[in-house]
C-alpha cells in the first residue's frame, strides 16, 4: 500500500507540474495545460495542441523523458512486487513443509476463527506442537504473525492433510464454520488415519452429532451447549466453578490440573498409590486414574495399583507436576 501511495502521489505531481509548466510557458488555461500534459505523458500526441514557444518545447522534452522514466519505474515496481510476492509464497511453503516434516505426535487445527484461535493459544501455552490449516490467505498472514505453523488449503483435501502430517499426528481438531465442512474433514481424516483422535465442532443442530460420530469423530463438541452449561453452573455452583477456573488456569492458587501417562519403564508401575508416595514426594493429589481399557476411577484409594499406560489426572503446582511427570516417563 505504501508503494502504491507513493507512485500515485508522484503521478499526480507529474501531471500538476506539467500543467503549471504549460500554463506559464505556453500561456494555456488550466484544462488545456492538463490536456497537453496528459497526451504528452502518455505519448499520444494528437497534434491539435502543440508547444509553440522555445521554452515550451524544451519543457516538453524534459516532460517526455521524465514521464517515460516514471512509467518504466512504475512497471519495475509492479514486477518487483509480483516477483517478491511469488518468491515469498514459495519460500513460505518450503519452510512450512520442512518444519511440518519434522513434527511427530502433533495436532492439526482446521480453521482459525474465534474458537480456533483460543485452541491454538492453549496448545501453545501447554507446549503442544501443532499446525493450522486455513484456506483464506489473509487469515494465513494472521496465523504466521502469531508465530504458528500454517498451511493454506482446504482441510477436507487429502493432499493438504497429508502435507500437514496427518499420518504422524496425534490428533485433529476441526472447528470450521459449518457442520458440512466439519463432516467432510472428519470423513477424510478418518479415512487417511484410522487411529487418529478427531475432535470436531457441532452447531448443536439435532442429528448433527450423530452424523459426525458416524463419520469417525472421536469427540463432538457444541460450543453453544458448553457455554450454556457453563453459565448455568456459574449461577448454581459459583464457588465450584471458580475453583475449577483456578485449577485449569493456574491462577491465584498456583495450582493446575494435568494428565500424565505412565510409561512401561516408570519405577511406579505395579505400585499402589500409598507406596508410590506421590503426595509425600511431590505434594500432588491424584484426582482420578483412567485405565488402558478406558474405565475411569475417581478419587482412587491408597491401595489402587498403578499400571503401565494408565493416565493419572493430578492436581498440584506446575513445578511439582513436572517433577512427577519425569518419574512416570
Amino acid at each position: 500500500m505504501r508503494k502504491v501511495t507513493v507512485i500515485s502521489l508522484l503521478f499526480i505531481l507529474l501531471l500538476l507540474g506539467g500543467t503549471v509548466g504549460y500554463m506559464f510557458l505556453e500561456n494555456t488555461g488550466f484544462w488545456e495545460g492538463m490536456y497537453l500534459t496528459i497526451i504528452t505523458v502518455f505519448t499520444v500526441g494528437y497534434g491539435d495542441i502543440v508547444p509553440i514557444h522555445a521554452g515550451g518545447k524544451v519543457f516538453t522534452v524534459f516532460l517526455v523523458i521524465t514521464s517515460v522514466s516514471f512509467v518504466m519505474y512504475t512497471f519495475s515496481k509492479i514486477t518487483e512486487t509480483m516477483i517478491e510476492g511469488e518468491l515469498r509464497g514459495i519460500f513460505r511453503r518450503r519452510k512450512m513443509t520442512h518444519q511440518v516434516s519434522r513434527l511427530r505426535d502433533h495436532y492439526i487445527v482446521c480453521g482459525f476463527g474465534r474458537i480456533g484461535r483460543e485452541i491454538c493459544k492453549i496448545l501453545e501455552e501447554h507446549n503442544r506442537e501443532f499446525v493450522v490449516i486455513e484456506k483464506e490467505e489473509e487469515v494465513i498472514h494472521d496465523i504466521e504473525a502469531s508465530g504458528y505453523l500454517a498451511y493454506q488449503g482446504e482441510a477436507s483435501d487429502d493432499d493438504v492433510l497429508l502435507a500437514a502430517g496427518i499420518k504422524r499426528a496425534r490428533g485433529l481438531v476441526s472447528v470450521v464454520s459449518t457442520d458440512a465442512d466439519n463432516l467432510y474433514i472428519t470423513l477424510t481424516a478418518r479415512g487417511i488415519n484410522p487411529n487418529l483422535y478427531i475432535m470436531t465442532r457441532s452447531s448443536g443442530t439435532p442429528g448433527v452429532e450423530t452424523k459426525l460420530m458416524r463419520a469417525g469423530a472421536s469427540k463432538v463438541i457444541s460450543p453453544y451447549s458448553i457455554g450454556a452449561k457453563r453459565m448455568a453452573h456459574l449461577i448454581v455452583r459459583p464457588t465450584v466453578s471458580d475453583f475449577i477456573d483456578l485449577t485449569m488456569g493456574a491462577g491465584e492458587l498456583d495450582l493446575m490440573m494435568e494428565e500424565l501417562k505412565v510409561s512401561h519403564d516408570s519405577a511406579l508401575v505395579e505400585k499402589n498409590l500409598i507406596d508410590a508416595e506421590i503426595r509425600k514426594k511431590y505434594d500432588v493429589i491424584v484426582v482420578a486414574i483412567k485405565h488402558e481399557d478406558g474405565t475411569m476411577e475417581f478419587n482412587p484409594k491408597p491401595t489402587t495399583i498403578i499400571r503401565a499406560e494408565d493416565i493419572l489426572i493430578v492436581l498440584g503446582s506446575y513445578e511439582d507436576i513436572i517433577g512427577l511427570s519425569k518419574e512416570l516417563a
